[in-house]
């Protein structure tokens, strides 16, 4: 079992589960959640924030890692980016009745991937402060402008420096085959959906592999930061 740090508020069923992406924590739900009415659950992913770090990684040793966290009795998975991933792996997991996938990058090229595969081979980076830390934290979630510090849980003291607590090792995940997923999903309903603006991931990719996909007005990459209501119409029609 998985050392994980888990954020929870609320109660109920269904329970709402909540899954960051790549170099975040779960603390970046903090909006969200304060405007859920129900329970919900958000964990810091393995490699990420105060959770352990894994030997290595792949998208199914993730879920696997946070499958104990799904409610047997009701449970609504809601992924962005890496966190989407995550939760489509999830979706036959007993309990599981929908999955969000938010920002999901469906397409990569293979400099992307050799790009990613190059920064997972690399060190931790050692930073004189914290102040250092925790814009590096930023910039890998991309909270850049929508976050003015780093929580507790993302930096932590190395020697006489400071890192941030994500594992590096995370970007060799490789390309997560949205498509597969997808089908292996079936019959949970599975909703994707992008900022407006998020340079990630185009409507036209997504509705290439869903009749529906949704798009959030005027938003980008981290549309659940930017504007965390924006998501409650989605969660309405699945809970």
């Amino acid at each position: 079992m998985t050392d994980l740090r888990v954020l929870r508020g609320g109660s109920g069923t269904p329970v709402v589960l909540l899954l960051h992406g790549l170099g975040a924590t779960a603390d970046v739900w903090d909006d969200l959640t304060a405007l859920l009415d129900g329970a919900w659950v958000a964990p810091d992913l393995p490699g990420h924030g105060g959770s352990a770090w894994l030997d290595g990684y792949t998208f199914a040793t993730v879920a696997a890692a946070v499958a104990e966290l799904v409610d047997p009795r009701g449970t609504v998975v809601v992924g962005h980016s890496f966190g989407g991933v995550i939760g489509l792996h999830l979706a036959r997991v007993p309990g599981v009745r929908a999955v969000v996938g938010l920002g999901i990058k469906v397409a990569w090229t293979g400099e992307e991937l050799d790009r990613a595969a190059a920064i997972a081979r690399k060190p931790p980076i050692i930073h004189p402060t914290r102040e250092d830390a925790a814009t590096r934290f930023q910039r890998v979630a991309g909270l850049v402008g929508l976050k003015d510090d780093a929580p507790a849980a993302a930096v932590t003291r190395d020697g006489d420096g400071w890192r941030t607590t994500h594992d590096p090792r995370t970007f060799a995940v490789g390309d997560p085959g949205v498509a597969t997923l997808l089908t292996a999903a079936a019959p949970v309903p599975v909703v994707l959906a992008r900022g407006e603006h998020d340079p990630m991931v185009t409507r036209e990719q997504l509705a290439a592999l869903v009749p529906d996909p949704v798009d959030l007005p005027g938003l980008g990459h981290n549309a659940h930061v930017e504007d965390p209501s924006a998501l409650l119409p989605l969660l309405a029609t699945l809970r």
